[in-house]
């Protein structure tokens, strides 16, 4: 869908994008997330467009219930198992791109600068900066790929759950209205 509207944002990276968005900004992040991933100019009349800004909306209002509700059923928006394990390990790596770029792309205060660049945070970028260059083994066995792949799409999945949660003072800071809903909801 977002090919067919003219993103060059692939389905896991805008979603890793929207994660990383929802972590510093909160709520704020959907209006920011769409603007980064439907493109510049785009006509809001265009049913194609409509429909892709109807679907974003419904992911990011998931997304963000499941991050502030703080459940374990917070999901990364990746291939099924079906598919072949090079096309999910690519888009495992390209979700982290996306939100590490989410985490770092906003205009940030010195406070955010240093809560990034202090433990768990900085464990967590280095990580996931470490996730995003994932391939499968060519001398691996499908069942230790498949093995490895379950094994860190978990680690990333609680990683974003621990970073919204250690940035939850900062965007509160920044956004008090959107933590009173979150806030509401439990």
């Amino acid at each position: 869908m977002l090919s067919r509207c003219g993103s060059d944002w692939n389905a896991a990276q805008a979603h890793g994008l929207l994660c990383g968005l929802i972590a510093i900004l909160g709520t704020d992040g959907g209006v920011r997330w769409l603007e980064r991933v439907l493109p510049a100019g785009t006509d809001p009349d265009n049913a194609l467009v409509a429909e892709c800004r109807k679907m974003l909306e419904t992911l990011f209002g998931a997304t963000w219930q499941q991050l502030a509700e703080r459940q374990s059923d917070f999901s990364l928006l990746l291939p099924s198992d079906t598919e072949d394990a090079g096309i999910r390990a690519g888009a495992m790596g390209h979700w982290c791109e996306g939100f590490l770029h989410g985490l770092v792309s906003e205009r940030s205060s010195p406070e955010l600068r240093k809560r990034l660049a202090d433990e768990p945070l900085s464990d967590v970028i280095r990580d996931l900066l470490e996730i995003s260059r994932a391939a499968v083994g060519e001398d691996d066995d499908d069942e230790a790929n498949e093995a490895a792949y379950v094994e860190l799409v978990e680690y990333i999945r609680v990683a974003v759950q621990l970073a919204y949660e250690e940035l939850a003072d900062l965007r509160t800071s920044r956004n008090p209205a959107a933590e009173a809903v979150s806030d509401a909801l439990h």
